[in-house]
């Protein structure tokens, strides 16, 4: 019996890798042709492979519950359609055993999935996305496309780079009074965090004071604010990027700045309930080898896999901005589609045993 669970497990195992190999291959090209186009100033080909070098982990993570779902559904498709798994059914092996051996795989993904996800893709994106800034010019430009907005309290911040020693590069300020009209605004091409502030370089500023601008400029200067540089280095990545302990440290200093934090609790709650919509995939993914597509061809399981896969993920990606549009939680927002699989993959299985 240990044989057999291990040949389950071996033959799932390695359709997995398989199926990542393929579909990470095919992404890393195109995401470099992609950063092809990006190509100026000091951003050129080689800076261009080493962001989508950088940008590996995070890659991993996005496809690795794709690939348990399409690794299971090709591995255990492979035996069915070599009468292996009737071979082993008829030995006497049971199906919850069947079953547990081909989810072991799935859970060696999921625990690869949280490491990356918690301490890996994070800080890579992090240097990624600075890195690339800065090539492109992220201290010489004024609110620049590639950088990110911040609100606290009447002043509006864009910051180009936040680099991973926690340096500010190309901060642009622009407060304004009650009346939402602009009183002062100010580009400083670097900053520095000084304990309890952080210190503005070569800085710009100009005043509003009526009809007549006054233009200023200073070596350096102190900026008062309750962003530390853990905080900051959030704001460069995308919140589906973050580690879990990011998000939630961002999303409550929202939550304490009187600003919405909904897109920062969806992508918590993606990243927290990660490994059970993994597992609910691969659990979708046995039921349908033993149920409707137990003696289909492999063409046909992969486009089966692809749909599901897909519809899975639509479900999340249009759930998500309803909860914001409509103010219910994100959780159920998350949570609904993976209650939906779960119950199709138990009936399925229910109907195969």
């Amino acid at each position: 019996m240990r044989k057999i669970d291990n040949y389950v497990m071996s033959t799932v195992g390695g359709a997995m890798f398989l199926v990542m190999v393929v579909v990470l291959s095919l992404d890393v090209i195109f995401a470099f042709i992609a950063e092809l186009e990006d190509t100026r100033n000091d951003y050129q080909t080689l800076q261009a492979l080493w962001y989508v070098a950088l940008t590996l982990p995070r890659r991993i993570y996005d496809y690795l519950p794709l690939g348990a779902f399409m690794g299971c559904l090709v591995g255990l498709g492979t035996m069915a359609s070599s009468s292996e798994l009737t071979v082993i059914r008829a030995a006497g092996v049971s199906l919850k055993r069947i079953v547990w051996s081909a989810m072991k795989p799935a859970l060696v993904v999921v625990l690869l999935g949280v490491a990356i996800g918690e301490y890996v893709a994070p800080s890579t994106e992090r240097i990624a996305q600075s890195n690339k800034a800065v090539a492109l010019g992220a201290g010489k430009n004024v609110a620049a496309a590639h950088g990110v907005w911040h609100r606290e309290g009447n002043t509006f911040m864009h910051l180009n780079a936040v680099q991973p020693n926690g340096v500010l590069v190309g901060v642009s300020l622009f407060e304004f009074d009650e009346e939402r009209q602009l009183t002062q605004s100010s580009f400083s091409e670097r900053a520095e965090f000084n304990g309890d502030h952080w210190i503005l370089e070569n800085v710009v500023a100009t005043q509003m004071e009526g009809e007549r601008t006054v233009r200023e400029e200073h070596a350096s200067l102190r900026w008062n604010t309750g962003l530390s540089p853990e905080v900051l280095s959030v704001l460069i990545v995308k919140p589906e990027n973050l580690s879990m302990s990011g998000l939630y440290t961002y999303a409550r200093y929202l939550g304490e700045q009187g600003l919405t934090a909904a897109p920062y609790w969806l992508a918590f709650w993606k990243k927290a309930l990660m490994p059970l919509g993994t597992a609910v995939m691969v659990l979708v993914a046995i039921s349908f080898v033993f149920g409707p597509l137990r003696s289909v061809t492999m063409g046909f399981r992969v486009f089966t896999g692809l749909l599901v896969g897909l519809l899975f993920k639509y479900m999340q990606d249009l759930l998500g901005p309803m909860s914001m549009v409509y103010g219910f939680n994100p959780l159920f927002a998350v949570l609904a589609p993976i209650v939906v699989n779960a119950i199709v993959g138990a009936m399925l299985m229910r109907k195969a045993g």
